[in-house]
């Protein structure tokens, strides 16, 4: 089957959606599809060798490291999307290529997967309006979305009779898997991952931290490690300073995966401070490495994190706040989650998402009344 993925975000630049549909065309790939990926997104592919990405064509070598979004004409290559089998299009609120798509294929009733990875939010009436004037309601498109929290809103803003199936992100479970190790009483490392921009909340974040220290008596050692960069890098440098945190807080810059997992060696619990986060895959991969989970209720980690089962779940940042003081003086508590976090693994392994992906491939299959080669039946993947 020709399978051809449209996104917005892709690498180089790094994030949920740009990794996700890395992994899943490689997954494809290794199914035995012929996988392309389509993306206005410059930079190098960094991607399975026989999976082609189309790039906008660089106009100058900076275009390549400035990972420039490039919306050239010759850019888009849209015939690529008509000589698909199946077209699955990554959207988030606002995504103009994937808008794009959606309209082209329904033209050529394409057979098309649109899965939502953000929250619509404020972006609900921008996305009506594509609706309107792009024309989307088509029996060979199926809707989905990363989780029930991303789920509704767009349930809402489709209308009445447009079924939205959820469709979580994966992980690989098993490589995640940290050993178990003792926990220290006196002692909590916490990690966090992610972009340092306001959509997640990192200086928030620092808020939270330093009010868990004032709470927590000085015989319990806390500290924190945030992994990641972004445009807010400096003003969190000068924040830790200012309040003195300098000697528990530590802003680690970019990790690899096996450089993030072998730090989870040594972490007692991971915080995801976002409000909009519509999935959480780095919060889904460390509660795969055994460590209990805090983040806020409102976003999709409720899909795979159960309040005091395995982590914790916080209205507000109140809340969080005491959360980590909560895990924080209560190690037998952390000792629990992490044990079921090591032997219950989460439904969101590759052998959960390849199949439930190829079911909704055949839904628009069958919706567009085409005629193509089934989709491989993997699972193998997790």
């Amino acid at each position: 089957m020709r399978i051809v993925h449209v996104s917005d975000a892709y690498l180089p630049r790094l994030g949920g959606i740009e990794r996700h549909v890395h992994d899943l065309a490689a997954r494809q790939d290794a199914d035995g599809h012929d996988v392309s990926v389509l993306t206005t997104v410059a930079g190098t592919n960094g991607t399975p060798q026989r999976v082609e990405v189309i790039r906008p064509e660089l106009r100058t070598p900076a275009d390549a490291t400035a990972m420039r979004h490039t919306w050239a004409p010759r850019a888009a290559r849209l015939d690529a999307l008509v000589e698909a089998d199946v077209l699955h299009v990554h959207s988030s609120s606002v995504s103009p290529l994937a808008y794009l798509a959606i309209a082209t294929a329904r033209r050529h009733r394409v057979p098309t997967l649109v899965t939502m990875h953000s929250l619509l939010a404020g972006a609900a009436p921008v996305f009506r309006m594509a609706d309107t004037v792009l024309g989307w309601k088509s029996d060979a498109v199926v809707w989905s979305a990363v989780s029930e929290a991303a789920a509704g809103p767009l349930r809402r803003a489709l209308g009445a009779g447009r079924p939205v199936a959820v469709l979580g992100n994966a992980v690989d479970a098993a490589a995640w898997r940290t050993p178990p190790r003792p926990t220290d009483s006196r002692r909590i490392v916490i990690a966090s991952v992610g972009r340092l921009t306001a959509r997640k909340r990192p200086r928030q974040l620092l808020g939270i931290l330093r009010r868990a220290r004032a709470k927590l008596p000085p015989a319990i050692r806390l500290e924190a490690q945030l992994i990641g960069d972004g445009p807010l890098r400096g003003s969190l440098e000068s924040y830790v300073d200012r309040h003195g945190m300098r000697s528990w807080v530590t802003l680690r810059g970019v990790a690899s995966r096996e450089q993030i997992r072998r730090t989870y060696h040594d972490v007692d619990l991971y915080v995801a401070p976002a409000t909009l986060e519509s999935f959480g895959i780095a919060a889904l991969e460390a509660r795969s490495a055994g460590l209990p989970v805090l983040a806020r209720a409102q976003g999709g980690v409720a899909d795979f994190v159960t309040h005091g089962l395995n982590g914790l779940l916080a209205a507000d940042d109140a809340g969080m706040t005491d959360g980590i003081v909560q895990l924080a003086r209560d190690p037998a508590l952390r000792r629990v989650m992490r044990r079921h976090n090591r032997t219950v693994r989460p439904p969101f392994e590759w052998c959960d998402i390849l199949p439930r992906t190829y079911a909704l491939y055949e839904r628009a299959v069958a919706g567009a009344g085409r005629r193509v080669r089934p989709p491989a039946r993997s699972g193998s993947g997790g």
